[in-house]
């Protein structure tokens, strides 16, 4: 095999050429990924969008549910302390009974809970 000598000139066309080529081919590049992110933008656009409504209603629903929730509560304190009162009473004017249904209510629990 013989070896090819170039010139100066040569070697620098050869350059020239292999620059223009890719030149050539990150322009090609360019365009298709701007073709392709253009395609892409406005489905993009439509997960973004049904994304926010979905957030939005689940927040709305969220806060519906917790203000559901803090009256319940209230009302569920207010029955509480209306219960406890007609306890303390019904003990003040029967304090034998109370004792009485006391007593009972801890011999039952008693039996119940014991392993035997």
């Amino acid at each position: 095999m013989e070896a090819k000598e170039t010139t100066p000139a040569a070697d620098a066309e050869t350059r020239s050429k292999i620059a223009r080529g890719v030149g050539q081919a990150a322009a090609g590049a360019h365009e298709t990924i701007d073709t392709l992110s253009d395609a892409a933008r406005p489905a993009v656009d439509r997960l973004a969008s049904g994304a926010h409504v979905t957030v939005d209603r689940v927040a709305s629903a969220a806060t519906q549910a917790a203000e559901t929730l803090g009256a319940k509560g209230a009302t569920i304190k207010t029955a509480q302390d209306q219960l406890v009162e007609s306890a303390r009473e019904y003990v003040r004017q029967n304090p034998v009974a109370a004792l009485g249904i006391a007593v009972a209510t801890g011999f039952v629990l008693s039996r119940l809970l014991s392993s035997k």
